[in-house]
């Protein structure tokens, strides 16, 4: 059995199998285990330029979230984001945001520590089999935007084939941003409204818990449809943009720039997975809303049907 995809879609899937006792091979083209709740470190200290946050209304999940908690990973963080508009600038209440001391990647490489999983390891092909490079499996497990699970499926693989190509997903930059202080007013986080560079800025000090003058600011997917080629060269354009933004005069030193190809899905497709006769299986984000609980519950359910399917249904 082969999970293609080390997100938390994926791992929660592998540790469904795992836990069934049921061989399996976590295969990541990255060098870590994280997918797209990212996090980089830049002179020692991590910044998230993937997911901003999670919430959490399963229970499930919430189960999940209270094992980070005690163990140190994950705090509650605030439940009022601002936003700002046309009408200027408003606090919004709503559901409690968490974050992770230590970066949100930290919470999958948790959740995958008993996991085999191998990085740097491409997959090219699946083929009907199922077979992975090749290689015979019980099943296969893509773990991943549709887009990207579109390039490896054989044609004649009809359903996940449909299943990858009807989900549409739209790109963002994000930008670490260092400035000399703290100049700003309380803030956390900010959805922008109808800007033409800006839809969401974290302080990324203050979820952190740290305090460094550190904001991460993600593009829309306008702007970031003319900058795919060359991020870094967007950089300028939002670090103006944020400034602008908040009213800071001081520049910021830009730190990074990420490319998010596939950085959220557009259109959410049915059910909270995908498994088909070929014994290919799908699951991740475009399951659901696109929040980090609906990944992994996609991939958990997933990894349930899949024992289902390879050991016979539970009693």
């Amino acid at each position: 059995m082969v999970v293609v995809g080390a997100g938390i879609a994926g791992v929660a899937c592998a540790a469904e199998l795992v836990r069934a006792g049921i061989p399996v091979q976590v295969r990541e083209r990255a060098r870590v285990t994280g997918g797209r709740m990212a996090s980089k470190r830049f002179d020692g200290r991590p910044a998230d330029l993937g997911a901003a946050y999670f919430t959490v209304d399963h229970p499930d999940f919430a189960e999940v979230a209270e094992g980070w908690r005690a163990d140190g990973l994950a705090r509650e963080w605030t439940d009022t984001l601002v936003a700002y508009g046309p009408e200027g600038r408003r606090e919004l209440a709503g559901p409690t945001r968490w974050s992770a001391p230590r970066g949100l990647r930290s919470l999958v490489e948790h959740l995958a520590r008993d996991l085999p999983v191998v990085h740097d390891r491409l997959v090219l092909t699946v083929e009907p089999g199922p077979r992975v490079d090749g290689q015979d499996c019980a099943a296969v497990a893509l773990a991943m935007p549709g887009p990207q699970a579109a390039l490896l499926l054989d044609p004649a693989l009809g359903a996940a084939t449909r299943a990858v190509t009807g989900q549409r997903w739209s790109p963002a930059l994000s930008a670490v941003l260092r400035f000399p202080a703290r100049r700003w007013s309380d803030l956390r986080g900010a959805f922008v409204n109808g800007h033409p560079v800006l839809s969401l800025i974290c302080d990324d000090g203050d979820r952190r818990g740290d305090g460094a003058p550190v904001l991460v600011a993600h593009t829309t997917p306008e702007f970031a449809s003319s900058h795919l080629l060359q991020p870094t060269a967007a950089g300028p354009a939002i670090e103006l943009a944020v400034r602008d933004l908040l009213g800071l005069p001081e520049p910021a030193e830009l730190v990074h720039v990420h490319c998010w190809t596939y950085a959220k899905p557009a259109t959410a497709a049915n059910g909270t997975y995908h498994l088909d006769d070929d014994g290919i299986g799908i699951a991740g984000d475009a399951f659901g809303k696109p929040r980090v609980q609906s990944a992994w519950l996609s991939g958990r359910d997933l990894g349930r049907a899949l024992v289902d399917r390879l050991r016979g249904p539970r009693g």
